[in-house]
């Protein structure tokens, strides 16, 4: 059975140059092949042609000359990945969510050919992360990020019961880059104690650090014994999470965070976190969905 391939939403934009960039270095890293995707509903617009007519569309035209200018870009960059490439007639992300449905891996830039230059993360790359049911990583950052020159690997640790998709995903990435996995639990103190963990007078956030340090043990264990040669720091921080994370992602290749896909739910499913980090991280930003 051939390996399903690692799909890159690209549209001729600054954006999606970057993520092509992105897509061949982490394809050629776990060895799958690629697949340039453009997607556009250009036959809508530009209505049919006379059966007398001719020449192509221009739009299509310029599809072409969009994807072969990616497959180019890919080649030279590394000429050993094995790309393909597809044109669409579709909305961009109906196309990219459904070749998800077959991919190992979707990468999109963070804002596309035609988006408002104020926006922090373009329609599409926000809808696919929210909606695919396979990772999806937003390629954004600055240059020390996009290149990985940081050998460090940012992971927001979840709930044990709805993080174990993005924790085996951690792993497998850290291994095959041969760096630093960063885990970190943000946790809070509230202002008033609850009946299994009674604020203190002399120690009011012992508690609340203790179970997060538990909840961060019981999340990597299966993890961390299937994958011995990974360096593993873990880190506890009192704060709230997406501030924690976007301050720690300048220091990072990629942060990763674990998104939950409830079976039959319509609309976007991004929580607070992953959607503070698509708009404001200073690195790739991966989406990790898990069905619950």
């Amino acid at each position: 059975m051939a390996e399903p391939p690692l799909i890159a939403g690209v549209d001729g934009s600054d954006s999606s140059l970057r993520a092509v960039d992105w897509a061949v270095d982490e394809a050629a890293r776990h060895g799958m092949p690629l697949r340039l995707v453009y997607a556009s509903l250009w036959e809508r617009y530009e209505g049919p042609r006379p059966s007398s007519a001719p020449r192509r569309p221009a739009a299509r035209t310029a599809a072409e000359h969009v994807v072969a200018s990616a497959a180019e870009r890919a080649r030279r960059r590394n000429p050993d990945v094995r790309a393909c490439t597809a044109i669409l007639p579709e909305d961009a992300v109906h196309a990219l969510l459904r070749e998800g449905d077959n991919a190992s891996l979707l990468v999109t830039g963070s804002r596309g050919r035609g988006e408002l230059r104020g926006l922090l993360l373009g329609s599409v790359g926000l809808a696919v992360a929210a909606r695919a049911h396979c990772p999806v990583v937003v390629v954004r950052g600055d240059a020390a990020g996009l290149a990985g020159t940081h050998e460090r690997i940012l992971l927001g640790a979840g709930d044990p019961g709805t993080n174990s998709e993005a924790v085996r995903f951690a792993f497998r990435e850290a291994e095959a880059r041969g760096c630093v996995l960063d885990v970190v639990r943000a946790w809070r103190c509230p202002a008033h104690g609850s009946t299994d963990y009674p604020a203190s007078a002399e120690e009011p956030a012992r508690h609340h650090e203790e179970r997060a340090f538990a909840l961060l043990e019981e999340l990597l264990r299966d993890a961390m014994a299937d994958h011995p040669g990974v360096r593993v720091r873990r880190t506890t921080v009192e704060g709230p999470a997406p501030k924690v994370l976007v301050l720690r992602s300048a220091a990072a290749d990629l942060v990763i965070v674990g998104a939950r896909r409830r079976r039959g739910h319509v609309g976007l499913q991004l929580g607070r976190v992953n959607h503070t980090l698509l708009h404001h991280a200073q690195c790739p930003v991966a989406v990790v969905p898990q069905q619950v």
